[in-house]
Formats: C-alpha cells, sequence, structure tokens
C-alpha cells in the first residue's frame, strides 16, 4: 500500500510515541479485557458521529436560556467534522494501525474489535467529543471542565484500545476539538450579539431568543412590545379623535347652512304679517 508523504511522516515522527501507548493498551487488554473490551465498544459507540453531543445541543437549543451552549456545541461538532472528515483524512490518507503492521494487527485481533472503513488521522470520535465540550465549558463554564475532560480521555484511550487509530491520530484530534470549539464560541457570540441588538424589531428576532421551554423575555423585549402596544393605542386614538372632529365640524357646517334659510322663512312671515295689518 502506498502512502502519501504525510502518513509517512507521521508514522516515522511518532513511531516510538504511538507504539508505547498501543502496546499499554495492549497490556491492558491482556489483564481486563472481559472488563474493559465492553466498556470501551460502549464509549466509542456512544461518540459514534458526534450524535451524543448533536442530541445534548438539539436538546440545550429548546430552553431560551441554554440556547447560546446548544448552538456553540452544535457549531463546534460541525466545525470540527468539517476539519477531520473532510480536510484532512483524504488529503492524509493515513491507514489504520491494523491494516499495516502486524503486530498492531494481532493486538486488535486479540481485543476482538470490529474492523472500521475510512482513514486513521484524526479521530472523528475524539474531534467531537473535545470540540463538543469544549464548547459547553466556554459557554456554561469551568464546572464542566472536569467530567468533560475525562469524558475526552476516555474516548481518546477507547479508540487505541480498540486498535482503530494510532495514539497520535487522537493527540491531533484532541487539538482539532479544542480549536473547534472555540471558533464555534466566538461565531456564537457574534450571532447573538446581533439578535439581541434586534430583539423586538420583528417576530424573527424575538423567536430565536425567546421562543422555547421555559421562555421568558428580556426587559429589552417587553419595552419593545410595551412601545408597539402603545403606539397602536395611540394611532387608534387619534384616528377616533379625528372622526369625532369631523364629525363635530360637519353639524357646525349643517347648523350655520340651516340658520340663514330659518332667518328668511321668519322674515318673509313677519313681512306678510305686518302687511296684513
Amino acid at each position: 500500500m502506498s502512502l502519501t508523504a504525510e502518513a509517512l511522516w507521521l508514522n516515522s515522527f511518532f513511531s516510538g510515541y504511538d507504539t508505547a501507548i498501543l502496546s499499554f493498551a495492549h497490556k491492558m487488554a491482556e489483564l481486563a479485557g472481559s472488563v474493559l473490551t465492553p466498556l470501551n465498544k460502549i464509549i466509542t459507540l456512544l461518540g459514534e458521529k458526534g450524535i451524543l453531543f448533536f442530541l445534548l445541543a438539539i436538546v440545550l437549543m429548546l430552553f431560551p436560556r441554554y440556547r447560546r451552549a446548544g448552538v456553540c456545541i452544535f457549531g463546534a461538532v460541525c466545525c470540527g467534522a468539517l476539519i477531520t472528515n473532510i480536510l484532512l483524512k483524504d488529503t492524509i490518507a493515513r491507514p489504520r494501525p491494523f491494516e499495516t503492521v502486524d503486530q498492531f494487527r494481532q493486538w486488535w485481533e486479540c481485543v476482538g474489535s470490529p474492523a472500521e472503513d475510512g482513514f486513521s488521522f484524526p479521530s472523528g470520535h475524539v474531534t467531537a467529543a473535545a470540540a463538543g465540550v469544549t464548547g459547553l465549558c466556554l459557554m456554561r463554564g469551568k464546572r464542566f471542565f472536569l467530567p468533560g475532560a475525562i469524558w475526552v480521555l476516555l474516548m481518546m484511550f477507547s479508540r487505541n484500545y480498540l486498535m482503530a487509530h494510532y495514539p497520535s491520530d487522537v493527540l491531533f484530534a484532541l487539538l482539532i476539538g479544542v480549536f473547534s470549539g472555540f471558533v464555534a464560541a466566538l461565531i456564537t457570540q457574534l450571532i447573538f450579539r446581533f439578535l439581541e441588538n434586534h430583539a423586538g424589531e420583528g417576530k424573527f428576532y424575538d423567536f430565536l431568543l425567546y421562543t422555547g421551554i421555559e421562555g421568558k423575555p428580556d426587559l429589552k423585549s417587553v419595552a419593545g412590545s410595551v412601545k408597539s402596544g402603545v403606539s397602536s393605542a395611540a394611532a387608534r386614538r387619534t384616528g377616533a379623535g379625528r372622526e369625532e372632529t369631523t364629525a363635530r365640524h360637519a353639524a357646525r357646517h349643517q347648523a350655520a347652512g340651516s340658520a340663514p334659510k330659518a332667518s328668511r322663512r321668519s322674515g318673509s312671515s313677519s313681512g306678510t304679517y305686518q302687511g296684513k295689518h
């Protein structure tokens, strides 16, 4: 199998690092494979295609108070997938460990890991995990850092334990995921700053910001609604006042127009009466 220059460099430069960690993972499989193998398969399954963080993002976006975090997580996982699966995997085209090295293939068969298609560098599972955790921590605070870091480390180990990736694959995936999280956080802040600056100007902006479970409009939205209501009420009052004024003018003109006729009739009959006398 012919390798790209980038794949050859990775195999050469990280040879000692990759072999040492994969060897440690194999020893762990020999010692506690009956426990670790199904556990790592479950961890890998949960990280498949970033579905876990996509679902988390969708749930968070249902709540206005957590919507910013949901958007950031969703964007971070998408950004990581774009860099990992679209730009790098096919460009680097690094085969998986069990596909090129006999020793790694034996270790892969030992743990009974299922065959996986696609190239090895970088790990999509770890990219999604690191991107989602980074986005969550940046939006919701440091209290999520420790459990998030543990999850990412478990994902990194599971991919090496199952011999699906080189350790250098998951290392670069970690860096890509963190980078994707920061990019998504920046874009999310810009999006919500734009929406907040236009809050109260239209139903579309208010819908994106406040509609959802436990939605509570902020003061700006309430002020906008009150202002709109006052303007509408004032317009109705103005229209009613104009109609009333027009009716009064019409009544006055009618009264003014009928008064001379009454006077003339009165004068005519008065003259006739006087003439008779």
